[in-house]
């Protein structure tokens, strides 16, 4: 199929089509990402604790307040 062709094609697909899709994606995604079902339980009780335990922990990301603007160094002289 030439670029010309697709780009038609493209043309022609209205928001229903493009719903379609995304739940196709959605649906695959999720069927190849799902938990494997032969996990221990010891390990699945696991996964929920760190679940939970991470859920309630701060994010280690600084908010835009945290950061100090970044002052330029002098550069290195090498000898």
């Amino acid at each position: 199929m030439s670029s010309s062709a697709a780009r038609n094609e493209a043309q022609e697909l209205g928001p229903e089509h493009y719903r379609e899709i995304c739940d196709e994606i959605g649906a695959r995604l999720g069927f190849v990402l799902r938990p494997a079902p032969d996990l221990p339980p010891r390990m699945i009780e696991l996964l929920d604790r760190l679940a939970l335990l991470d859920h309630d922990a701060p994010s280690i990301v600084p908010s835009m307040e945290d950061m100090a603007p970044v002052e330029e160094e002098a550069p290195l002289v090498r000898r």
